[in-house]
């Protein structure tokens, strides 16, 4: 069974909904991705002798920002007032795991900009890294929980 698109009308064109009556609650959502690289790639990545500088550092910081920038990036996303927003790295064997978490106490989730957080620093690991390594691959982009509480 399909579900209805909620962001479209009856006649099928796009619209933001409306969440004025939805209650306050107290949302989270985590996600994740993964850049898979050569091992050489990772070597100067945990040395730290990348030309552009700290990659991981960097990439949670692209993260938080991508995080606070979604409505202007997504056409149809609320504005949410995030109260917290972290983006973890960690290298692996194969190469960098990203675990991105946003909080917010609103009307509506803040699944999007988990999302968007995570895919922004993956991307961002590829940009300090494409000049060494040329085979990378970014996968795995998911939403691994969303919260909901009501506000006490």
């Amino acid at each position: 069974m399909v579900n209805k698109l909620s962001h479209t009308d009856s006649r099928g064109r796009a619209r933001m909904i409306d969440v004025g009556q939805k209650p306050q609650q107290l949302r989270t959502a985590r996600a994740s991705g993964f850049i898979r690289m050569q091992r050489q790639t990772l070597e100067l990545i945990r040395q730290d002798l990348m030309k552009k500088g700290d990659v991981l550092k960097v990439a949670e910081i692209a993260g938080i920002q991508a995080a606070k920038q979604t409505p202007a990036l997504i056409p149809l996303c609320h504005t949410v007032v995030l109260s917290q927003v972290t983006v973890n790295t960690k290298i692996t064997g194969e190469g960098v795991e990203v675990i991105a978490e946003c909080r917010c106490a609103g009307q509506t989730g803040v699944e999007m900009e988990a999302l968007t957080a995570a895919s922004m620093a993956l991307l961002t690991v590829y940009d300090m890294c494409k000049a060494v390594d040329k085979k990378m691959i970014i996968e795995g982009i998911k939403l691994d929980e969303k919260i909901k509480k009501d506000i006490k």
